[in-house]
């Protein structure tokens, strides 16, 4: 030490090229000569290399006359005064890895996540055999995983996630015995994972997912790792079949392999982790059914199986489960009712049953779930009423039960779900009137109740949605008039009254809505003209008023309208001449004036609209003179 001390007392601050923070005025207080150790020197010589003095900052207590670098910011060393951590982390590193912190003999751990390092890992990181920690994670590294990480044999945490890491995962890894925590998921690694990887007994997380181009099965090995808790290998290329031997992993906690490509069924097996609490497997291939088996885990809290090809019942031993909060079965061919069983999932916030087969009721006893938060149960064959004690789900946030057989009233007491935000009921044949309790919902985002056999008027209670964005209530039979209070919804997008049998003018107010990006009041009995306020929509992409019994004209104006997509005005009784402003409206696909009484000729400026390429439909009007050139080339052989 004391040789190296002697070389550094020979050494400048502009021979070791350190950032001008370190070539102060202090230095005049100062010997030119320092006792910086070795290791000091090696970290300054790092430190130099930062293209960034708003970097270079943070490392103020870097001091080039201290004898060692044991009292500076982000470094500990142990007894003997040789560096044993570098832990720096969320600060802009722009440089590239320092290797010269490689030769470090002391050096247990390295952390420098989040930093932007650039560069690639260097093979030298096998001499650094004291290391216990490397974590090297949130930056933009590059190049491959150096095969000589499998020489840290001491090794117990190995991050090096979120960066932009290739090739495969260097089967050494597996001569790391110590490894208990392994990251390597956000990369663009690539090949199967390394059976080796079933060495590491004393592994409890390993997370590779997030790299698309990792590909092959689960390996078998990998139920050696019998500490695992945490295995994650989600938005992979994974295929095959889930192993059953990893049913072997008592102290898994969580098992993410979600978008991938797993075949195959779940193993039964699976009812012998017993400390599992997440099982991720959505957005595969799985078939068959679920393994009565889950109904052993009773620490399961999530069970997320959307989107497979599952079949059969759900199981009745789900019910077991007493501590599931989120069941999502969505998007399976799934058969069979709601088990009775489900009533003992007392804490369950989250039920998803969407698109599936279901049969049966909704069961009365979800009302007794008073930590439910969505209750997903669209696209099956469910029949009956909605329970009124739904009512009673004051966290209840999403109410999806649209595409079933539900009959009878919407339940009044819907409206004591003061936190709903999303309720969609369509397309089943449910009666009566809208509740108007049901428009004191504040919080209420979407309204969707199309396709129905709902009669009765909107009230004017409407307008204290206020955080109302979708409203479509087409496909009934409501009537009387529009209410006015409509205009007061500032928040709302889509406004859909289509095909029932409302009455009176269209109200202006709705021109208030300055958001919406579609109005559709198609096949009513409207009548009067178009609200000049209209003009204000600049949102607009979808303007439907067809089969009406509007008169007046298509208001000059409605060029203003530039974000029009579709404008549809047939079937009702304008008259006037065909705006030439709506050359304006560049990207409108489909114009349909059709069935009116419009005169005059054909403006040219229609043949202008190159987007025009749905539909541009006149006919069945008044119309005179020649057709422009310009429109010939919308007509189709």
């Amino acid at each position: 030490m004391k040789t190296s001390s002697r070389r550094a007392q020979t050494s400048s601050c502009q021979a070791r090229q350190l950032p001008y923070s370190f070539c102060s005025l202090r230095y005049a207080y100062f010997p030119p000569l320092s006792a910086l150790n070795q290791e000091g020197l090696s970290l300054l010589t790092w430190l130099s290399t930062f293209n960034s003095s708003s970097s270079a900052a943070y490392f103020s207590s870097w001091n080039p006359s201290d004898q060692t670098p044991c009292k500076w910011d982000y470094i500990k060393c142990a007894e003997d005064e040789f560096v044993s951590e570098i832990t720096i982390s969320s600060i802009y590193l722009p440089t590239t890895f320092p290797a010269q912190v490689l030769s470090f003999n002391f050096l247990k751990v390295l952390v420098l996540s989040n930093g932007n390092l650039t560069g690639e890992i260097p093979s030298s990181i096998g001499k650094s055999s004291s290391l216990i920690v490397l974590d090297l994670s949130s930056n933009n590294l590059m190049g491959i995983i150096p095969a000589e990480v499998g020489k840290l044999s001491v090794l117990q945490q190995l991050s090096l996630n979120s960066n932009n890491l290739q090739g495969e995962i260097p089967k050494e890894i597996g001569n790391c015995t110590q490894l208990q925590q392994l990251e390597l998921f956000d990369n663009q690694l690539v090949g199967k994972i390394p059976i080796e990887i079933g060495q590491l007994t004393d592994l409890e997380i390993f997370r590779a997912g997030g790299n698309l181009g990792i590909h092959g099965e689960i390996p078998a090995q990998l139920s050696n790792c019998t500490r695992l808790s945490f295995l994650g290998l989600a938005d992979t290329g994974i295929t095959g079949q889930i192993p059953p031997t990893l049913g072997a992993l008592k102290n898994l906690k969580a098992l993410f392999v979600y978008t991938a490509n797993l075949t195959g069924y779940i193993p039964p097996e699976f009812g012998n982790c017993s400390s599992l609490e997440n099982l991720f497997i959505y957005q595969n291939q799985i078939s068959g059914e679920i393994p009565r088996e889950i109904g052993f885990l009773k620490n399961l809290k999530r069970l997320l199986l959307w989107q497979n090809d599952l079949r059969g019942t759900i199981p009745g031993a789900l019910g077991n489960c007493s501590g599931l909060t989120t069941i999502d079965l969505s998007l399976n061919s799934l058969t069979g009712e709601i088990p009775p069983s489900f009533q003992n999932l007392a804490t369950l916030e989250g039920l998803l049953l969407s698109d599936n087969h279901i049969t049966g009721i909704i069961p009365p006893f979800l009302g007794n779930f008073s930590n439910l938060r969505q209750l997903g149960l669209d696209n099956n064959n469910i029949s009956g009423e909605i329970p009124s004690n739904i009512g009673l789900l004051k966290e209840l946030t999403l109410f999806f039960a649209w595409q079933n057989q539900l009959q009878g009233e919407i339940p009044n007491e819907l409206a004591n779900c003061q936190k709903l935000q999303d309720l969609d009921l369509s397309n089943n044949a449910l009666t009566g009137p809208v509740p108007k309790s049901l428009f004191n919902l504040r919080n209420l985002t979407k309204l969707l109740l199309i396709s129905n056999q709902l009669s009765g008027k909107i009230p004017a209670d409407i307008g204290n949605c206020s955080s109302l964005t979708r409203l479509r209530l087409g496909s009934n039979m409501l009537g009387g008039e529009i209410p006015s209070e409509i205009g007061m919804l500032g928040n709302l997008r889509f406004l859909e009254l289509s095909e029932n049998q409302f009455t009176g003018k269209i109200p202006p107010d709705i021109g208030n809505c300055k958001q919406l990006e579609m109005v559709d009041l198609h096949g009513n009995k409207l009548q009067g003209v178009i609200p000049l306020s209209f003009v204000s929509l600049l949102q607009v992409n979808v303007l439907d008023l067809s089969m009406n019994q509007i008169s007046g004209n298509i208001p000059e104006s409605i060029g203003n309208l530039t974000s029009l997509n579709k404008l549809v005005l047939s079937g009702n009784k304008i008259s006037g001449s065909i705006p030439r402003s709506l050359a304006h409206c560049k990207n409108l696909q489909l114009l349909d004036v059709s069935s009116n009484s419009l005169g005059g000729s054909i403006p040219e400026e229609i043949g202008e609209l190159q987007e025009l390429d749905i539909l541009l439909n006149l006919s069945a009007n008044c119309l005179t003179g020649p057709i422009p050139e310009k429109l010939f080339k919308f007509f189709k052989a």
